[in-house]
């Protein structure tokens, strides 16, 4: 079965939050369904959205897991955004959270080295 993935996260404001991911995911939105929404595809299949819903702000957790999370992380700092928290777990795992202006929250989670 094919499975195609969209996450969404509320915001206050999709124009105001725009460049934020942009920089988080380090290109600008797939396309813009409307006014109200931007989407990323992340990997075949695998979308995120943000969508202006005020009422809602605020409340989304995403986590997806990458091949080389040190190197991402240096990345998105080279975009100019740090970590919110980062977490290491007995097993090696890495969780690094960033959160955009309204406390959603974006993490990526990996090996450490």
């Amino acid at each position: 079965m094919p499975i195609d993935l969209f996450a969404g996260i509320p915001v206050t404001d999709v124009a105001t939050s725009l460049e934020w991911y942009r920089r988080l995911f380090g290109a600008p939105p797939s396309f813009r369904p409307n006014e109200s929404e931007a989407v990323w595809e992340l990997a075949e299949h695998r979308f995120v959205f943000i969508e202006q819903r005020p009422d809602r702000a605020g409340n989304a957790r995403h986590l997806v897991f990458v091949d080389d999370l040190d190197t991402l992380v240096a990345q998105i700092a080279e975009r100019g955004l740090g970590p919110a928290e980062r977490e290491t777990y007995g097993n090696g795992v890495s969780k690094v959270a960033y959160r955009d202006a309204d406390g959603n929250e974006f993490g990526f989670g990996g090996s450490s080295r």
